[in-house]
């Protein structure tokens, strides 16, 4: 088949769980004999110096980039908010070279699958079906307007006023868009459930981060014991807001335990506040060179998720590299996970602590919970077993 992916971040190098689910699929698609072209956005905040993207990599995918400032500013904030029916978060990725960079690859060659990467690529969705007669695809990475409801009750006054509005908008905009694709493929069985219930009567396949196990390979010699740690994009706010908890709420807690410990921070762009953080000891590492040395190195790693919703991959990455984690019901909503035998889930800061200073005392717990969780991914979350899946839906996609 011939797919086309259009994206709104360039997905090398992927570090980051939309650029990690765009571009794992993508080379699987290759790698079982498909012809993939990425389209994507090359934004300031994720840009990438598209000649320095490896040769293997581009002799597998075909990945063209198209520069869009996507920055948020204060004046088309406000506009957008008075004037606009899109939501501002879609507004910054509507883009007339980017439209036309789209337009000019569909009139020049045919597409059997054309899969948009989310939400906010849906304003594309006429000058698709005006340039190209394939099968349009929405992937779900998340039900977007859960995010921003789900936040709200974290924040106050002017910004809680807006973050309501924001998600009263993109829900509109979900709703406007849902049965106007040709299928949709939501990332866990529980968004596929909510898009039904919102409407959705499109043909539906459900298709989850997946790993390549023999490439995420636990290491629990090298592991330095006991450790604390967190990695992911700091300037996604549920991380944001799921951090302050921790360390505020929880933290101080596992100190009053283990005054020694300590927690590792890793994460790109983060905000200034997480760049000078004051709490004892925690070490702010910011954007690790290997992120999977990275997680090998450490022993209980961390996912306190407030907010957010589809499906955390640091988690799936997590699992397969053989890590305790601790978890909220919110961080392992969408995997199936059983808490006490392949990670644990906690939404109490006492439990959340006491769990966490119950994995740093036992060395044992750790690696027995480790080895559970590599199985448990092994089984349900290989990316060659979802995307032969995947692409039997597409070829049955009438």
């Amino acid at each position: 088949m011939k797919i086309l992916q259009v994206a709104n971040k360039f997905p090398y190098p992927a570090k980051d769980g939309g650029a990690i689910a765009t571009l794992s699929l993508s080379r699987s698609f290759a790698a079982q004999g498909h012809a993939v072209t990425v389209l994507a956005m090359n934004t300031s905040k994720h840009f990438t110096d598209i000649s320095r993207v490896p040769e293997d990599l581009n002799a597998k995918i075909r990945l063209i980039g198209v520069p869009v400032n996507t920055d948020i500013r204060i004046l088309p904030l406000v506009r957008n908010f008075l004037f606009s029916r899109l939501p501002y978060n879609a507004e910054r990725f509507v883009d007339t070279r980017f439209r036309n960079a789209l337009e000019d690859l569909l009139k020049s060659e045919s597409f059997d699958i054309i899969q948009l990467e989310g939400l906010y690529l849906a304003p594309y969705l006429e000058a698709i079906r005006k340039f190209s007669s394939a099968r349009v695809v929405m992937r779900a990475h998340n039900i977007e307007h859960e995010i921003w409801e789900r936040s709200i009750a974290g924040h106050a006054g002017i910004r809680k006023l807006y973050i309501a509005s924001l998600a009263c908008r993109i829900r509109r905009m979900e709703l406007e868009f849902l049965n106007k694709y040709d299928a949709v493929v939501p990332i866990t069985e529980r968004d596929y459930l909510v898009l039904q219930k919102l409407g959705c009567r499109l043909p539906a396949h459900v298709v989850p981060m997946g790993v390549n196990p023999d490439e995420l390979v636990p290491d629990f010699s090298r592991m330095e014991f006991p450790s604390v740690f967190h990695i992911g994009a700091l300037d996604w706010m549920p991380n944001q807001e799921g951090l302050t908890w921790f360390l505020e709420k929880v933290w101080e807690k596992v100190l009053k335990h283990h005054p020694d410990l300590k927690f590792y921070l890793a994460g790109r762009n983060a905000p200034d506040h997480f760049k000078s953080l004051t709490y004892p000891n925690v070490s702010y590492l910011g954007e690790v060179a290997d992120a999977y040395d990275f997680i090998r190195s450490k022993t209980v790693m961390i996912v306190p998720i407030l907010s957010g919703s589809g499906m955390r991959i640091k988690i799936i990455e997590g699992m397969a590299l053989g890590k305790a984690i601790v978890t909220t019901t919110i961080g392992t909503e969408g995997i199936a996970t059983t808490s006490g035998e392949n990670l644990f889930v906690a939404d109490d800061p006492d439990e959340f602590a006491q769990i966490v200073c119950n994995l740093v005392e036992n060395r044992e717990k750790c690696v027995a919970i480790g080895e559970n969780a590599r199985k448990f991914v092994t089984e349900y979350y290989d990316n060659d077993v979802i995307t032969r899946s995947l692409i039997l839906f597409y070829e049955n996609l009438k």
